[in-house]
C-alpha cells in the first residue's frame, strides 16, 4: 500500500525543494540520532550482560568494564539525543522560515485576483499551519525512518555476532513493524488526517470572523449563531481525530507484537543453543532483553508515518496557493527606480477578472505636489479603481501608466517602490508599532517611526505609550481607537518609498472631528509645510465635508448601465457652486 498518492508525493517533493534543506546538516542530525538510539540499545544489552555476569559472583573487576560501559551509555544517550533535536529543529526552523518566506514573497508578487477568492481563516492556514506541518517531515517523517534503519540493522549485526538465529527472528519482527505500523498510521491518517486539516480550516475561519468582527456579530444578534458553528466543527474534528486513533492504535500494537515476538523467539532458540553448548547464559539473556531496546528504534515511525501524510496534505494546499499566484511571474515590465512619478489614467475602464466593468471613462493624473479626491457612493467602485491605480488590478479598458510604463506589468516590488495603497482594511499585526511600521520599510529606525507617527498626527498618543515605538499592539487594534489605527496606517504608507499614496476611505467609522483631522492631513501630504518632500496623494472618499485642500475632486455617479461615469470635476468649492448632487450630498455629510 502506498503511503502517499503520486500527486501528493509530487507536492511534498516541491515543498521540500522550497525549504532550502542543508542536506549535510540532516546528515549530521541523523548521525548524532543513531549514536542516540544506539547508545540506548547498548544500555540495555550491557545491562542484560552485567546482571546475568554478576549473578555468577566473577571477581569485580571482571565487571568494571560492563559497569563503566553502563555509565558511558546512560550518559551518551540523554547528550547525543540533546545535539540531535538542537540540530534537526535548527534545519526544521530554518526551512520553515525559507518556505514561509517564499510563500509570503510568491502572494505579495501575485496579482490580487488570485488569492482574493481564499477566506483569511484558510489563508491563514495555509501560511501557517500547513507550513510548520512541512518543515515537520524532516524531523518527524524523515529522520525517524533513517535513524531507525540505521540502529536497527546495528542491532541486529550485533545480535547475529551472537546468535545467527535469533538476529534472524528479530531482522523479521524489525521489518513487521517497520512496515506494518506505518502503513496502518497512513492509512489512519488518509482516512481522517486529512479530512482534520480542512475542519481546522473552517474552525480557523470561523474563530477569526469572531474575533474580528464579534462586536459587528453581536449587535446583529449574529454571535450566539457562531458560536454554535464553532462548536460544531469542534465537536466534528474531535470525532475525526477518534476515527483516526483507532488504526493508529494497531499501529502502534504492531510495534509491541514484534517486540514480543523477538523476545519469545529469542527464547526459543536460544535455550536449545544453551543446552548444547553454542551459546553462554549470559549471551541468552543479551539476546533475549535486546529486542526490547531494539524495538524503540520503530516506536515512533507510525507517527512519522502520520506526519509524512499530514505534511503531504499540507503541501498539496501549499503549492496550489502558489500556482494560484504563478500568473504573478508574467509580471515582467521593469520601472526605473529615476522614473518620473507621475501616475496617469487615460480612458480607463475597471472591474474585477470575470466580473463586469464597474466604472469607465475615466481620466486623471496625480504626481507629488498634488492631491486628488474621488468621491461617490458606497459600492459604485472606487476601492476597484484604486486597486486599479495601484497596479493590483488589470485596466479593463485604457491604460494606467506611470512615466510611461504600464503599473500592472511591473512587479510588485518595482511598482510599490512608487506607488502605496492604504486599503480600508489594511491589518495591523499584533507586535510592536516599529514592527508595524517597518511592513513598509524594512530598516525604519525608531527616531524615524517617532517622525514618521508625529507626522502622520500620532504624536500625543505616542508619547503615552509604555515603551515607546516597542510597545506591543493587538492584532485586532482594540487596544488602539479607529483613528489612532486609520493614522497608524497612514504613518505605514509614510514610511514607504513611494511618492504617490493612495488612501481608501480614511475617514470612515470616525467621528467627525478625527476625521475632518486626518482627511485634511493626507491632503495636506501633498503640500507639506514641514519641509519634508511632497507626495502624490489620491484619496476615495463619500466624506465631503473637509475636501477643501484636494487640488481636484472628481464627482463619480452610477450611469444607466448601470456603470460610474465621472459625473463632474474640479476643485471642491466648484463643484458646491455648480453641481447640485454634490451639494446635497456635502450638506448631508
Amino acid at each position: 500500500m502506498r503511503l502517499l498518492t503520486p500527486g501528493q508525493a509530487r507536492a511534498l517533493r516541491q515543498a521540500i525543494g522550497l525549504l532550502d534543506i542543508r542536506w549535510g546538516r540532516v546528515a549530521l542530525a541523523v548521525i548524532f540520532g543513531s549514536l542516540g538510539l544506539g547508545a540506548s540499545v547498548a544500555l540495555t544489552s550491557a545491562s542484560a550482560w552485567l546482571i546475568a555476569r554478576a549473578s555468577q559472583m566473577p571477581h569485580v573487576l571482571t565487571l568494571s568494564v560492563a559497569s563503566t560501559g553502563v555509565r558511558l551509555f546512560g550518559i551518551s544517550r540523554s547528550v547525543m539525543r540533546y545535539v540531535e533535536r538542537l540540530t534537526s529543529h535548527g534545519v526544521a526552523l530554518a526551512g520553515m522560515a525559507s518556505l514561509r518566506e517564499q510563500v509570503y514573497q510568491r502572494l505579495a508578487d501575485s496579482p490580487v485576483e488570485s488569492v482574493a477568492g481564499l477566506r483569511r481563516g484558510d489563508l491563514l492556514v495555509r501560511t501557517g499551519a500547513d507550513v510548520d506541518s512541512v518543515g515537520d517531515v524532516i524531523v518527524r517523517g524523515l529522520m525517524p525512518a533513517l535513524v531507525g534503519a540505521v540502529v536497527s540493522v546495528g542491532t541486529v549485526a550485533f545480535i547475529a555476532w551472537l546468535s545467527p538465529a535469533s538476529a534472524a527472528i528479530l531482522a523479521v519482527c524489525l521489518l513487521l513493524a517497520f512496515l506494518g505500523g506505518p502503513v496502518l498510521a497512513a492509512r489512519a491518517a488518509r482516512r481522517a488526517e486529512l479530512a482534520q486539516v480542512a475542519e481546522r480550516s473552517e474552525l480557523a475561519s470561523t474563530a477569526l470572523t469572531m474575533v474580528e468582527g464579534g462586536a459587528e456579530l453581536a449587535v446583529w444578534g449574529r454571535l450566539d449563531v457562531l458560536r454554535g458553528q464553532l462548536a460544531r466543527q469542534e465537536e466534528r474534528l474531535t470525532r475525526l481525530r477518534g476515527e483516526a486513533a483507532v488504526p493508529a492504535a494497531w499501529a502502534s500494537g504492531m510495534d509491541t507484537l514484534g517486540m514480543a515476538l523477538a523476545t519469545l523467539g529469542a527464547i526459543v532458540v536460544g535455550i536449545p543453543a544453551l543446552t548444547n553448548g553454542s551459546l553462554e547464559a549470559v549471551e541468552l539473556a543479551v539476546i533475549v532483553l535486546t529486542p526490547l531496546a531494539a524495538f524503540e528504534a520503530t516506536a515512533t515511525l507510525p507517527a512519522a508515518a502520520t506526519q509524512l501524510v499530514r505534511s503531504a496534505a499540507a503541501a498539496e494546499r501549499i503549492m496550489a496557493l502558489l500556482d494560484t499566484g504563478d500568473s504573478g511571474a508574467a509580471r515582467t515590465g521593469e520601472i526605473p527606480d529615476d522614473a518620473d512619478p507621475r501616475l496617469q489614467a487615460r480612458g480607463l475602464a475597471v472591474g474585477w477578472p470575470g466580473g463586469p466593468v464597474v466604472a469607465r471613462g475615466i481620466d486623471l493624473e496625480v504626481a507629488p505636489g498634488r492631491a486628488l479626491a474621488i468621491v461617490g457612493g458606497s459600492g459604485i467602485g472606487k476601492t476597484t479603481l484604486l486597486a486599479t491605480l495601484a497596479g493590483l488590478l488589470p485596466t479593463r479598458e485604457g491604460s494606467v501608466t506611470l512615466d510611461g510604463h504600464v503599473l500592472a506589468a511591473a512587479p510588485r516590488s518595482a511598482a510599490a517602490r512608487h506607488v502605496a495603497m492604504t486599503a480600508e482594511d489594511s491589518h495591523i499585526f499584533a507586535t510592536s508599532v516599529l514592527e508595524n511600521l517597518r511592513v513598509a520599510r524594512g530598516d525604519v529606525t525608531e527616531e524615524e517611526a517617532v517622525r514618521l507617527l508625529e507626522r502622520a498626527g500620532l504624536g500625543a498618543w505616542l508619547a503615552a505609550l509604555p515603551e515607546g515605538v516597542n510597545t506591543l499592539i493587538d492584532s485586532d487594534a482594540a487596544n488602539i481607537s479607529g483613528g489612532e489605527r486609520r493614522r497608524l496606517l497612514i504613518a505605514r504608507a509614510l514610511a514607504s518609498p513611494a511618492p504617490i499614496l493612495l488612501v481608501d476611505e480614511p475617514a470612515e467609522h470616525l467621528d467627525p472631528e478625527t476625521a475632518a483631522a486626518l482627511m485634511e492631513d493626507l491632503l495636506g501630504l501633498a503640500h507639506p509645510t514641514d519641509g519634508s518632500a511632497p507626495r502624490g496623494v489620491v484619496l476615495v472618499t463619500h466624506h465631503l465635508t473637509h475636501l477643501g485642500g484636494a487640488d481636484e475632486v472628481l464627482l463619480m455617479e452610477a450611469g444607466a448601465d448601470p456603470i460610474a461615469l465621472v459625473a463632474d470635476r474640479g476643485s471642491h468649492a466648484e463643484l458646491l457652486g455648480r453641481s447640485p448632487t454634490y451639494r446635497s450630498a456635502a450638506m448631508e455629510a
